[in-house]
């Protein structure tokens, strides 16, 4: 897998911490260190999910190496129909997190990892150098995190759905690609 390709998968991955990030700018005004507090937790579990994630799937890769590329397409495809189905459904009701609270910054990166988590799983399942993809996928998540953040103070007019439907399609688009290079296509 390519640097490039590791970079994609990082930034679909980031969109829901882009999200969250975005909502916590636009709420009110934080100070740099809320926000790199944040961005680095979020890039922080990104990365370590990730690599937890290839232990699990290169531990049994031996088992099922027919269909290896078949998993890593249902995996990615998994997550970014999740995230494109989050995108577009309703949302119910809108919560005012604290980000000022550790124990928030914690929960959300947790909860924001847990494709990252599944992705790393995916990982296992085919060549990837892993301590690259860990890193450049923490980065990514870092940087796209300040980013959400600084848009969110902002302004209030980019929605948060759109980019967890970019994210989406770009984890569907890289599980496509890796099928079609296992059957040769490309």
């Amino acid at each position: 897998m390519s640097f490039f390709e590791i970079f994609l998968i990082g930034v679909g991955l980031s969109m829901d911490c882009f999200a969250v990030s975005l909502g916590f700018g636009a709420s009110r005004r934080f100070m740099w260190k809320d926000i790199l507090l944040m961005s680095f937790l979020f890039g922080f579990f990104q990365g370590s999910m990730t690599f937890i994630g290839w232990l699990a799937g290169n531990s049994i890769q031996t088992l099922i190496a027919a269909l290896d590329h078949w998993i890593a397409f249902g995996l990615l495809s998994f997550i970014g129909l999740k995230m494109i189905w989050q995108s577009v459904r309703e949302k119910e009701k809108k919560e005012i997190m604290n980000i000022r609270k550790f124990s928030v910054l914690l929960t959300a990166s947790i909860a924001t990892s847990i494709d990252a988590l599944i992705t790393g799983v995916g990982f296992g399942f085919i060549k990837v150098n892993i301590m690259l993809a860990a890193i450049v996928i923490a980065l990514t998540t870092f940087l796209i995190s300040v980013i959400g953040a600084k848009l969110g103070e902002k302004t209030t007019f980019i929605p948060a759905r759109w980019a967890e439907l970019f994210g989406g399609l770009v984890l569907i688009a890289i599980g496509i690609k890796i099928v079609l290079e296992h059957l040769s296509v490309i």
